[in-house]
């Protein structure tokens, strides 16, 4: 029965309407109506019972104008103490004075007493089944059960057994799962099982305890018993389940919206979370008269009841609780949120990763690049082309592919990368003046007093953007957003010169588009991550005639993107000429031997064979190429190479 934890204050239930019943049921003042008892039942149902032996019926169909549709009596000296509606039987029982009562679902008419019962204290409703239900009726120190079924005609078939005697005092019920029925007594609790009707007594009240009250939760499968300002949850065989949890007083009522449970009294409305027990919102209630009643229904809808009011509550959607941070930038709420709706089952897969990658644009614009990107990973439906407008400027190649989405509007159009950076310096710097001003700011406090550099932010923006895009490479994209992938991956090698990445990539299976890359590769002095492009592509004559250059031009510098070689002007230089010469002749041989290209062989055997016999020969011998080179050419090449 520990403490709970506490979490942020947050809005899980809001208002949507507020109802005088006697004034919507346009009563004289003369008869002043008092609420005893409250019920919802779909679709959009409210009854309310009153200490003068009326059941009234409301629609909140339209939340924001609450329809009165009928009243009926049943006795003015009978105050209407329980509804339950019985869908399953299409009836609403009443508990009133002592006794049953059946009406039909819209009260279209008269009440019915259900048998002779009589000085019941206390009932609960089983799960409905297709056209049947059972109650469990506490009488003195008798538990009967009695089975409904609903026959044609609108007519109902009672039957009534008991099952257990021997409690005195039971003044609450509840059906939890279809064998246990668990009663309260002023001496403590007990559960009965259904199939055997033994007893098992749960644990006993001290006598300064107020009354017992049961609540079934989760659907019907478990239960919480009262004691005093504690909720102990029970499994259905009554054996401890989950958290207790400990209210800030005694509640007058308790009710369950999942997955929240929410306790009504001393004017306010308390919501705690289902799994854990903390705390969330309190909610004032304008008390007016004594009595406060709480039910709810269908998941969605909390009522709560005074004497003259009755208050209506529409659970918050969890869409909508984690925009309510995400406004604000309070982004470590609005995971915890997220987190805390996937473990509840409140939220789909599909809205899981659209929230993840609103979480990744809003961090992205705030250059906070790492987190951004975590996000964008965590999200099975973002497309890889939503980045591409971050790294080329619009119109190109790819502009038909970026999918056309503004998410929740919390965040403006994607831009050119240095626009992202240059904006969002702009933004601290800003929040830099009001702070020193005594402003508060949405900014994070580590920009605020360690502010990065603008080199040093575009350097962490272009690495986790290669990290998103290498991820991205795994899964089955379409051949355009491939060809997008790895041509703008070589962009981002190129920014940061990444020379081994850039020729990793280009010398792989990928799908860049070469002539997005000629003029950069060839401009930025990358001819050797150009000539492994070629090669990959297909593009023999290009390829070998790249590395026939870079063969022949070593001492030009053009090598010195070669981890493994040394500067052009030092001392090594000249005798590791032969090494760079060899890289180049290897890189173009094995080119040659897989082609069938008897022309481009016969044009650049001689450089190869100038370099390294081997190698020549090699080429001439290769069984790699499909079509293998005729005997002249080979006898050709033979006399060109001992020339």
């Amino acid at each position: 029965m520990g403490s709970h934890p506490a979490e942020p204050s947050r809005t899980a239930l809001s208002p949507f309407a507020t109802l005088d019943p006697a004034a919507l049921a346009a009563l004289p003042a003369s008869t002043p109506l008092t609420v005893r008892s409250a019920a919802l039942s779909p679709p959009h149902l409210l009854y309310i019972g009153t200490g003068g032996g009326k059941l009234l019926l409301f629609s909140l169909q339209t939340p924001s104008s609450p329809e009165f549709l009928r009243l009926i009596p049943i006795g003015a000296t009978r105050p209407i103490s329980a509804i339950l509606p019985l869908p399953s039987v299409a009836r609403v029982l009443l508990h009133a004075e002592g006794s049953l009562l059946l009406a039909d679902p819209l009260l279209a008419r008269p009440v019915r007493r259900l048998g002779s019962l009589r000085n019941v204290a206390a009932v609960a409703a089983s799960s409905p089944s297709p056209s049947s239900c059972s109650l469990a009726v506490a009488i003195g120190k008798k538990l009967l059960v009695i089975d409904l079924t609903l026959l044609e005609a609108d007519e109902l078939e009672v039957q009534t057994r008991e099952i257990a005697a021997g409690v005195e005092g039971i003044s609450v019920l509840a059906w939890v799962g279809q064998d246990s029925i668990f009663a309260g007594a002023a001496s403590g609790y007990s559960l009965f099982s259904l199939s055997t009707g033994q007893r098992v007594d749960i644990f006993a009240l001290p006598e300064s305890a107020g009354s017992p009250r049961i609540r079934p939760l989760s659907g019907g499968e478990e239960v919480m018993l009262l004691v005093d300002n504690v909720g102990v949850v029970t499994d259905r065989f009554g054996q401890p389940a989950g958290s207790s949890f400990v209210f800030n007083s005694r509640p007058d009522c308790i009710a369950e919206v999942f997955p929240y449970v929410v306790v009504a009294g001393e004017s306010k409305l308390d919501v705690y979370r289902r799994r854990n027990g903390a705390h969330l919102q309190t909610v004032p209630i304008a008390k007016s008269g004594s009595g406060v009643l709480t039910v709810a229904s269908d998941d969605d809808v909390v009522v709560i009841a005074t004497a003259y009011k009755v208050f209506c509550y529409r659970k918050v959607s969890a869409v909508e609780q984690i925009k309510a941070p995400l406004r604000i930038k309070s982004y470590r709420e609005a995971i915890s949120l997220l987190e805390e709706f996937e473990s509840d089952g409140e939220i789909s897969k599909d809205m899981i990763s659209f929230v993840h990658t609103q979480l990744g644009f809003l961090l992205f614009f705030d250059l906070r690049f790492e987190d951004a990107v975590n996000h964008f990973l965590l999200s099975e439906s973002m497309q890889p082309a939503e980045i591409f407008p971050f790294i080329m400027r619009d119109p190109n190649r790819w502009t038909d592919l970026v999918p056309r989405k503004r998410y929740w509007g919390l965040h403006p159009p994607p831009k050119p990368l240095e626009e992202v950076i240059d904006d969002g310096l702009v933004t601290l710097q800003r929040a830099l003046f009001l702070k020193k001003a005594g402003v508060d700011t949405v900014v994070d406090e580590d920009f605020l007093s360690n502010p990065p550099s603008r080199a040093d932010l575009l350097e962490l923006a272009i690495r986790n953007i290669i990290r998103y895009l290498c991820v991205s490479r795994e899964k089955n994209l379409s051949p355009a957003e491939m060809e997008g992938i790895d041509t703008l991956l070589m962009y981002l090698y190129r920014a940061l010169d990444l020379v081994d990445d850039m020729e990793k990539l280009a010398s792989s299976q990928n799908s860049c588009v070469v002539e997005e890359l000629e003029s950069l590769l060839e401009n930025s002095g990358h001819q050797r991550t150009l000539a492994f492009l070629y090669g990959s592509k297909g593009m023999c004559s290009q390829a070998v005639a790249i590395w026939r250059i870079l063969a022949r031009n070593y001492s030009t510098g053009l090598w010195k993107d070669h981890p493994n070689l040394p500067e052009p002007d030092s001392h090594e230089a000249l005798a590791d000429k032969k090494s760079g010469e060899e890289i180049a002749a290897i890189e173009a041989s094995k080119i040659l031997q897989a082609t069938s290209d008897q022309d481009l062989v016969l044009e650049h055997l001689g450089w190869v064979a100038d370099i390294d016999q081997d190698l020549a020969t090699a080429i001439l011998t290769s069984e790699m190429r499909e079509n293998q080179l005729s005997a002249a050419c080979i006898s050709s090449m033979n006399l060109d190479m001992t020339a």
